[in-house]
């Protein structure tokens, strides 16, 4: 236990970013970190603390009439060359600073400061630290404790603390990704009229994306943009060798109006002339999106906290898990997402204050009088 790194949740925000990221936590490799969080949280006096794996769990029980979810994951993609960290011109440079280890830093900042005995927040708050986001999703901590400890995930609203650059992008988009493949028959380069070549009968599935017009959405004030893409082709047998197949690997992001069926079967009807001609479509994954929820009280409440709009979340993330158990959830942090998984990721130190200072008022407000929980 003394190894393990100091993560103060009565220090600045700043200070606990930095010792987070120097705690290296790729995907797999998060104990030593979880370790750390948890005996912070259970420090703190003032919090049931749980750990499942390399999930810490922690929440207040002071009977508020609402309860707030607040969730981040710790690992990181790999490393690359990006640690220890560094901070220069008014940035933290460090692999996770903007996904997400800042804020994590803001979740624990907020549980220093409502996690002890006499705090007063307005509301109940649960605070989720999970473990391999950043790989297949089969592994997710944030899945695995909708598994085994479902309880701990309800709430009147769920907040990730996923980098937005200090935005609410609310919901988030699905994803489905296919494979089409297309038969041939083999035969010699030199005698390639013998033959039926599959790399050219892709020919019509490419012409069908180019062509594609992408569907806009507006959800509650939010406009999602639907996009359809090949995003891998794999083909050819040798340099002499009419190839007999060929695939195509194609990602449709979808609007959360659509749920996994719908979305399923809408590739499909754009494929309908490949699939008529011979073509085997086959979905290999599928993972629905969430809608933006904002017309829920304690959704609209965090909006007006914030003082922004919120905006569309384009891209999937572990919002759509708490949609699926029924609980609206925005995404909301101080780094900036498309900074995450680069070599320069980095994360500005003056988004950090404004993001906790934004979720203290919202958790400091009592919900109005007469809404629904």
């Amino acid at each position: 236990m003394s190894d393990l790194p100091l993560l103060d949740p009565s220090a600045d925000v700043l200070t606990l970013t930095r010792a987070l990221v120097d705690t290296p936590s790729v995907s797999g490799t998060e104990g030593a970190l979880a370790d750390a969080v948890e005996a912070a949280l259970r420090g703190l006096g003032g919090l049931e603390v749980e750990r499942v794996g390399d999930a810490v769990l922690a929440r207040t029980n002071l009977d508020r009439p609402t309860r707030v979810v607040l969730a981040g994951h710790l690992d990181t993609v790999p490393i690359a060359d990006n640690l220890p960290s560094r901070l220069e011109d008014g940035r933290l440079h460090g692999c996770g600073s903007s996904d997400m280890k800042a804020g994590d830093a803001v979740m624990l900042r907020l549980a220093g400061r409502f996690g002890v005995p006499g705090a007063q927040p307005a509301h109940d708050l649960t605070f989720v630290f999970y473990d391999n986001e950043e790989v297949e999703a089969v592994k997710n901590g944030l899945g695995r404790v909708a598994r085994e400890r479902r309880g701990w995930l309800y709430g009147d609203l769920a907040i990730l603390l996923e980098p937005t650059d200090g935005e609410i992008e609310a919901g988030c988009q699905g994803t489905l990704r296919a494979v089409l493949e297309v038969p041939g028959r083999r035969a010699h380069s030199a005698r390639s009229w013998l033959g039926v070549n599959a790399i050219h009968g892709t020919a019509g599935i490419l012409a069908t994306l180019a062509a594609y017009e992408a569907r806009e959405v507006d959800i509650d004030g939010c406009r999602y943009r639907e996009g359809l893409s090949a995003v891998r082709i794999e083909g050819g047998v040798a340099g002499n060798v009419v190839p007999d197949s060929c695939a195509v690997t194609v990602n449709f992001r979808y609007a959360p109006d659509r749920d996994e069926d719908e979305a399923s079967a809408h590739v499909r009807e754009v494929f309908a002339d490949a699939i008529a001609a011979g073509v085997t479509l086959t979905v290999v994954d599928n993972a629905g999106g969430a809608l933006p929820g904002l017309s829920e009280p304690a959704a609209a409440a965090f909006v007006a906290a914030v003082g922004r709009p919120a905006r569309a979340k384009l891209g999937w993330t572990d919002v759509a898990r708490f949609a699926a158990l029924g609980i609206p959830a925005v995404n909301y942090g101080p780094g900036d997402p498309q900074l995450a998984h680069t070599r320069e990721e980095h994360v500005l130190v003056d988004r950090l204050q404004p993001a906790e200072d934004a979720l203290v008022a919202y958790l400091t407000t009592p919900a109005r009088p007469g809404a629904d929980a």
